[in-house]
């Protein structure tokens, strides 16, 4: 589907009060004010749609799995209202022949204007032959849709920095697109999968402001991955004072203790997670007993393994408050101790103030 005014080709339909509610958490994770919210929601509700062509490559369509199946408010159908998919494997209706005409159409009649995702790792050993689509390579295929396309939004730690696919020896040689692209603005969405919230959010801002949000030295918007996990995680205040899971299912794990000895690997993970979360239950991996494994980091499954062993380089806060009871009497005597000081110098104060108008008195006598 060439016309970016049918790019929707699901027959799906979002009411008003979703559409708004979507935009409207979007704009509270990139820490956007209020009054930007009737922009955002202008931005979103044209009807001129940017056309996408969204390429698959070595990936297992988690990224689009997610987004697709998110809901609350519903973000594939959110993103499918604001947006003219025109050639996504998954869910064009097309193959074969028509699937790529409707790609090549795409390239013609808007280059420039349309935005490139790219979903999954790209091989480059043996002239890319371990992953190929109507008979090219990914490299091909790339090298001819990313330098026409206004920009590349790269979803998913595969597409990001090369992924699983990449983890040592990389057989296959494969890559992130950064490695390959030079000549066209690109974004990451790393993850294992990312955020939807994280991926939208990119989008609006685009859309938005007609440009791409501000990013880190690794290409991630500084909205979604600015803070380490670890910064805003619920279990911090145990690691701040010393309570560990010293292994699953024991009783730190069961009154929700600090994951980093089992393996956590949030200090050194830089993503939203505690605060964007996943699904209708609104969970993440640490919310539910499981460490952060680091997923967002470039080769996280080289550097951040083993999952289940400590990260290196992590200082540990000092001894944990073991009595409570103690500890709150200890804050009460260090008060009454700050009060009687006040008082003392309170006593001292009014006494040189007696001592010097006594003084005044006597000579002006």
């Amino acid at each position: 589907m060439a016309d970016s005014d049918k790019g929707n080709n699901l027959g799906l339909s979002l009411n008003r009060r979703g559409f708004i509610k979507g935009c409207t958490m979007v704009a509270a994770a990139m820490g956007l004010s209020e009054a930007m919210i009737p922009r955002m929601v202008e931005a979103a509700a044209s009807a001129k749609r940017p056309p996408v062509i969204w390429l698959h490559f070595q990936e297992c369509t988690g990224c689009t799995e997610s987004l697709l199946r998110s809901s609350h408010p519903d973000i594939g159908r959110l993103i499918l209202e604001i947006i003219s998919l025109d050639y996504h494997e998954t869910v064009m209706a097309a193959a074969g022949y028509q699937a790529e005409k409707s790609l090549h159409d795409t390239l013609d009649q808007y280059a420039g204007k349309f935005l490139c995702v790219v979903e999954g790792a790209i091989p480059t050993k043996d002239k890319g032959i371990y992953c190929q689509i109507g008979g090219r390579p990914a490299m091909e295929i790339l090298a001819e849709v990313a330098p026409k396309a206004a920009a590349v939004i790269a979803i998913g730690s595969c597409a990001s920095y090369g992924g699983v696919q990449a983890a040592a020896p990389n057989p296959t040689g494969a890559v992130g697109v950064r490695d390959l692209v030079s000549t066209t603005p690109i974004i990451n969405i790393p993850g294992c999968p990312p955020n939807p919230v994280s991926f939208m959010g990119t989008v609006l801002h685009y859309l938005t402001f007609k440009r791409l949000p501000p990013t880190d030295k690794l290409g991630r918007p500084l909205f979604a991955y600015g803070r380490r996990n670890h910064d805003h995680c619920e279990r911090r205040a145990h690691f701040d004072e010393g309570r560990y899971v010293e292994q699953f299912g024991d009783h730190g794990h069961r009154n929700g203790y600090c994951l980093y000895k089992v393996g956590c690997k949030g200090p050194g993970t830089f993503a939203n997670c505690p605060t964007a979360r996943f699904n209708d239950v609104d969970v993440w991996p640490v919310s539910v007993g499981h460490g952060c494994i680091g997923c967002t980091e470039p080769n996280f499954w080289d550097t951040m393994t083993p999952f289940y062993e400590r990260l290196p380089g992590v200082k540990l806060p000092g001894s944990p408050v073991t009595n409570v009871d103690s500890a709150g009497k200890t804050v009460l005597g260090l008060a009454a101790a700050a009060v009687g000081v006040h008082a003392v110098v309170g006593a001292v104060k009014r006494i040189a103030q007696c001592k010097c108008s006594s003084n005044s008195s006597e000579e002006e006598v």
